[in-house]
Formats: C-alpha cells, sequence, structure tokens
C-alpha cells in the first residue's frame, strides 16, 4: 500500500506514463507482484514506470547467444527483477528519475552509437550505472537474482 502511495505522489510523472501505457496494453497478462503492475507485452525491450512493469515476452530477445544456456523463465525472472529495481529507484528518486534514469536507459539501450560501442568493446547493457543500480536494488528488496553483467 506504501509502495502504491508513494509512487502515485512522489514518483506521479512516470507512474501517471505507466498507467496510460497499462490502459494501452490492457488485453496483454498482466500481475501484481511486490506492490508493482506487471504487463507481459510483446515488445524486445522492458521498461519500468513508478508502479508499472512492462516486460518483454521474449527476454532473450537480444541475447541470442544465452539460448539454451539459460531458460526462459529464469531469464524473464531475473528481468524482473532488474525492472523492479528501477521501480524502486522511482520510490527513491520521485520526479527526477526520468531525467536520472529513464532518459539515460532509454538513450543506452536505443541509440546506435551506444550499441555500437557496447558490441564493440563488448560491454553488457547492464554495466551502465543506473543499470547495475537497478540489479543491485531489484536484489536486495526482492532477495532474488536479477541479471548480471554477463548478459
Amino acid at each position: 500500500m506504501l509502495f502504491t502511495l508513494i509512487q502515485w505522489t512522489w514518483g506521479f510523472f512516470q507512474t501517471a506514463a505507466g498507467a496510460m501505457l497499462y490502459l494501452r496494453h490492457r488485453r496483454e497478462r498482466h500481475f501484481r507482484w511486490h506492490g508493482a503492475c506487471v504487463t507481459v507485452w510483446k515488445s524486445p525491450s522492458s521498461v519500468s514506470l513508478g508502479k508499472f512493469i512492462f516486460l518483454t515476452d521474449d527476454p532473450l530477445y537480444y541475447y541470442p547467444h544465452l539460448r539454451g544456456k539459460i531458460g526462459r523463465e529464469d531469464a524473464a525472472r531475473q528481468l524482473l527483477v532488474h525492472e523492479y529495481g528501477h521501480s524502486v529507484q522511482s520510490l527513491a528518486l520521485g520526479p527526477l528519475y526520468l531525467f536520472a534514469v529513464g532518459l539515460p536507459s532509454m538513450l543506452w539501450n536505443s541509440l546506435p552509437g551506444f550499441r555500437k560501442r557496447r558490441e564493440r568493446k563488448q560491454i553488457s547493457y547492464y554495466a551502465a550505472p543506473f543499470e547495475r543500480g537497478a540489479n543491485r536494488l531489484g536484489e536486495i528488496v526482492t532477495g532474488e537474482k536479477s541479471v548480471g553483467e554477463q548478459i
């Protein structure tokens, strides 16, 4: 209950954006997890917007080299822990979350220059400080394993 209250007040902007995205994907599969509303959607990416987490239905999309090495369910659960870590960052940062985590994460994920640099230097997407922080926070709060930098 406290999680929801804080997300709808201190984290209002990202939670409101998440609610709009939730409504747009209301026909997708949803479940509740540690106070968050999780939607499994048909997108290669996952995103956390306050109380709302949107989890890809193909957690190994960006990591075909891991198919057969890690099960789809294990990968999805670790990714969920990571995205929940972003929800915890939202609790801590409130209105600054979108600028301190959301925007840098989106750019780190989508700009071709960053993608090429990660490939060239063999840098994990999860090595960026805001992504590594989400992994750590997700693990601390849930007690479960998040995606590691090996991905």
